[in-house]
């Protein structure tokens, strides 16, 4: 059996940053820091950065006063800030600036007095976050929800969420404007969502099975299952080796592996271990140089 990598995969730039501005803080400030809801979605990254003393919180509530906190890359409402300078945290905002880019866009659209609709997956931390920014109206990405009963000639913006299916997200923009025709549509799905879904299609053109690694509460790994499995090959989504069934692997030759963003290659490395495999190759992809500067009470 053979094992070939899909590229781009695994970390991309606002998740490198997320990472490197606990880490940060945990040396500038020392532990314990807390993190406002996972700081990206990957039970590794959270559990190690737990170790050097980052402690997980769900609500701003459970930080004693004058804390240092780092809020995630998904983004926050701003209910969130509101609450943290109530008690004195000290507050450093590692949210995605691709997200940040939507939350600006939602605010300028409404300002503009436009209906913003967002495309994305109800209860997902990014989208809690967006839609804290201004009203706004959620459509589910996938789920063939239905439309507002608004006049054809609304004024209406369309978001999405950074993480979505490509193809079922212009799937989904294409019905919004045939119901209304004079929206604008944004194109916020974020490069490096796009580019590892292209590069795990064409993985999956190449083998007999795909093995994406991450986190189940990841959607862009969520994502790069589906997208692999729509061509025809039978694709696993799995945390680390330890989720391998070895009944996956009868008469599979070649396995194609591929990463979230918020998977660190770590975990890759075990599962080709795991596998054992007779040749590992790696498929040519787009090449990412994308960085992000920190959180300016960091740099």
């Amino acid at each position: 059996m053979d094992v070939v990598l899909s590229s781009p995969r695994g970390f991309c730039a606002g998740v490198v940053r997320a990472i490197e501005a606990v880490e940060l803080c945990l040396e500038k400030f020392g532990p314990p820091v807390y993190v406002k809801h996972q700081i990206v979605h990957n039970p590794y990254v959270v559990a190690s950065l737990e170790k050097k003393g980052s402690i997980t919180v769900e609500n701003v509530e459970e930080i004693p006063s004058g804390s240092v906190v780092v809020f995630s890359a998904h983004g926050s409402p701003p209910e969130d800030f509101r609450k943290a300078e109530a008690l004195g945290l000290k507050v450093i905002d590692a949210t995605c600036p691709l997200v940040t880019r939507v939350h600006n866009e939602a605010i300028k659209y409404h300002r503009e007095g436009r209906k913003v609709l967002l495309v994305g997956h109800r209860g997902h931390q990014e989208v809690r976050g967006t839609m804290g920014q201004t009203p706004m109206t959620l459509v589910e990405e996938g789920e063939n929800a239905a439309l507002p009963e608004w006049d054809g000639d609304t004024p209406v913006a369309v978001l999405t969420q950074t993480t979505l299916s490509v193809d079922d997200t212009y799937a989904e923009v294409r019905q919004i404007k045939q119901r209304f025709p004079n929206a604008i549509t944004r194109a916020d799905i974020c490069y490096a969502t796009t580019n590892r879904q292209e590069a795990a299609k064409e993985l999956a053109r190449n083998v007999d099975m795909v093995l994406v690694i991450g986190s189940q509460n990841s959607s862009n790994c969520n994502r790069l299952r589906e997208v692999a499995e729509a061509q025809g090959v039978p694709a696993y989504l799995i945390n680390g080796p330890e989720d391998l069934d070895q009944s996956w692997l009868g008469g599979i030759n070649r396995v194609g592996i591929t990463s979230g963003a918020s998977t660190p290659e770590v975990l890759v490395d075990e599962v080709i271990s795991a596998l054992k495999p007779a040749d590992v190759t790696t498929l040519g992809g787009i090449e990412e140089a994308v960085s992000f500067v920190l959180p300016r009470e960091l740099r």
